[in-house]
């Protein structure tokens, strides 16, 4: 037998389909709306002194919270239509958006500076400087929907799930703010889709959802339950990449840090700087 063994099919010159030399190659879409700082002087219309004074105790509230913590807020009931104007464009909107339930119902938008809030109701319009409005935190394990608990009633399909709400309910009666953050990653463990729908009948749901937009969506939501948050994550393609449970008093994806906040009060100063 000859030791000559043909060359395998499809490889060498001429083995590939003549094609147009021109053409593209075409990749996968990248993440896109990545949402990042981008500096912007509004226009000024009128006599807007009221507002010009007020985002500059903005900016002097953001180095303060920066420094010591807390919260300051700044009631914008008062200003006319030119003022507010300028206002609302200096501000413009950031990634985090924040909705309360309760009476008032509130809504919080993030402006384009860390920690700085637009929070508006029934017959609320404020500015709040603060990691997370104090709302979020204070409304955020009120019951919407109560905790069913173990009472919850278990269809076919519910496996795993009781085990992990015990561990939550536990986490969550001996929770204490100095204790290292605990994550049930519903990702990495193995579930059926009853026992997701299970878990949120015995958690139950609170009064706050977070949502934080980068590349993709974090959703942040309470349950009924104290100090235990649902935290999603999305891709830029809306798929759910992530799925957790953080017993916690606020997830982190969603405060501002001391950082922001003092670049922040450095941003205002510039834009009010820009304006003059």
């Amino acid at each position: 037998m000859s030791n000559f063994v043909l060359p395998p099919v499809g490889f060498g010159p001429g083995s590939q389909p003549l094609g147009d030399e021109d053409a593209q190659l075409e990749y996968m879409p990248m993440p896109q709306d990545m949402h990042t700082y981008a500096p912007h002087v509004p226009d000024v219309a009128g006599d807007a002194e009221q507002a010009m004074a007020l985002l500059a105790e903005v900016g002097e509230a953001c180095a303060q919270v920066a420094r010591d913590g807390g919260s300051k807020t700044f009631d914008l009931t008062g200003l006319d239509a030119a003022n507010l104007a300028l206002i609302k464009e200096t501000l413009g909107e950031g990634e985090v958006a924040v909705k309360v339930w309760g009476l008032p119902a509130l809504a919080a938008q993030e402006s384009v500076f860390a920690g700085v809030w637009r929070v508006t109701g029934e017959g609320v319009d404020r500015i709040e400087v603060a990691q997370v409005p104090q709302a979020a935190r204070a409304r955020a394990f009120i019951p919407r929907k109560p905790a069913a608990g173990a009472q919850a009633p278990k269809g076919v399909g519910v496996v795993n799930a009781p085990a992990l709400a015990v561990e939550l309910e536990e986490r969550s009666a001996h929770y204490a703010a100095a204790r290292e953050l605990h994550v049930v990653n519903l990702t990495l463990l193995p579930h059926t889709e009853p026992d997701l729908l299970w878990l949120d009948t015995a958690l139950g749901q609170g009064s706050a959802t977070l949502l934080s937009r980068g590349y993709g969506n974090c959703r942040v939501t309470a349950t009924a339950l104290p100090h235990v948050w649902r935290v999603q994550f999305f891709n830029s393609m809306d798929t759910l990449i992530l799925d957790t449970f953080e017993v916690t008093d606020m997830p982190e994806v969603v405060l501002a840090a001391s950082e922001d906040l003092s670049d922040s009060a450095e941003r205002i100063a510039e834009v009010l700087e820009a304006i003059r």
